[in-house]
């Protein structure tokens, strides 16, 4: 008969394989993203007379897959497309040459992808002009501010969930816990990435509600898990949060820049779809805001929802009670 390992032998064991597979998921999560970074259907928009900008769509699909090229009457509508986030930029053919509108807003990386690409089709010594439509903030350039956002607004949505849950707070009060703290979060936020560095111009109660919203779905999410699953909900939402959400976010390219299917399943969790929606209130007005929104109110209130019911849709064990006599005996 062979002996069966003993509980120490098991949990060492357990050690040893765990590890290695949780640090090979974080490596794949993080590193095959940056790795892959190239434009996939990446939208761009093109303007002009047909007869003019023919050369221009075929240099552009040339690049094939890279490109979803959306054509434009004149510069205005593709300026439209461009401020209103349909498009990351667009080549304007003017009679001076290819003039190229872009959005550093929306991504200095597919800004500076664009111009780069732009340049490579223009004649032998000339220069395309470039106009930065929406172009980033001046103290945040190339958007690392707002990139180095996502890990923070992540990690206190998920202490918050998880400070709920360990704190015992349940129904309602485990609500309002959540939401309360989710609005300090925005407003702290905001007062720092608004006020003092400068790197977000929008408005600030909106940007406030968007960075609250962010942090609410993430929160919601792990304490929601966690009052359908007891704490181990807690690591849970906590690794998919971290090990997905984060790297899939996009918030350093553009969603069309990652390999599928991180770029769009990086948008259906909370720390993308969080991220396009800050870009989108605090650098074009709420243009292609309602997507993100919606998804981080879904995030939201399915967790919440949780909250609320978990203590009622958890399996409760059966215990004697303690009131109960002793049988008699005889």
């Amino acid at each position: 008969m062979s002996a069966t390992p003993s509980p120490h032998t098991r949990r060492l064991l357990a050690v040893v394989v765990l590890v290695p597979l949780v640090a090979a998921l974080a490596l794949w999560a993080f590193a095959w993203p940056a790795a892959r970074t190239a434009p996939r259907d990446l939208p761009i928009g093109v303007a002009g007379p047909t007869a003019a900008t023919a050369q221009v769509e075929r240099q552009l699909q040339a690049h094939e897959g890279a490109f979803d090229v959306h054509r434009y009457a004149d510069a205005d509508a593709a300026r439209r497309a461009v401020e209103d986030r349909s498009v990351y930029g667009a080549v304007v053919v003017t009679d001076r040459g290819p003039e190229l509108l872009t959005a550093s807003a929306a991504s200095p990386l597919v800004a500076q992808l664009l111009r780069q690409a732009v340049a490579e089709q223009a004649p032998a010594g000339t220069e395309p002009r470039t106009v930065d439509v929406v172009a980033a903030p001046e103290r945040d350039p190339r958007g690392a501010a707002l990139t180095a956002s996502v890990l923070p607004l992540a990690l206190a949505g998920i202490a918050m969930g998880a400070l709920v849950t360990l704190s015992g707070l349940r129904g309602v009060r485990a609500v309002a816990a959540l939401v309360g703290a989710a609005a300090l979060v925005g407003v702290v936020a905001a007062a720092l990435a608004h006020s003092w560095l400068g790197v977000l111009t929008g408005d600030w109660w909106t940007e406030a509600g968007a960075l609250g919203l962010a942090a609410l779905a993430v929160g919601a999410a792990v304490a929601g898990l966690a009052a359908l699953l007891g704490p181990a909900g807690i690591g849970v939402m906590a690794g998919l949060v971290m090990l997905l959400g984060n790297p899939f976010s996009a918030a350093a390219s553009a969603p069309e820049m990652l390999p599928e299917p991180a770029g769009a399943l990086g948008q259906w969790l909370p720390p993308g779809a969080g991220t396009t929606l800050i870009r989108s209130v605090s650098y074009f007005d709420g243009a292609a805001a309602t997507t993100p929104a919606l998804t981080l109110t879904w995030w939201a209130v399915i967790g919440l929802g949780a909250v609320a019911l978990g203590p009622t849709l958890r399996p409760h064990k059966s215990t004697p009670s303690r009131d109960r006599e002793p049988a008699l005996t005889a």
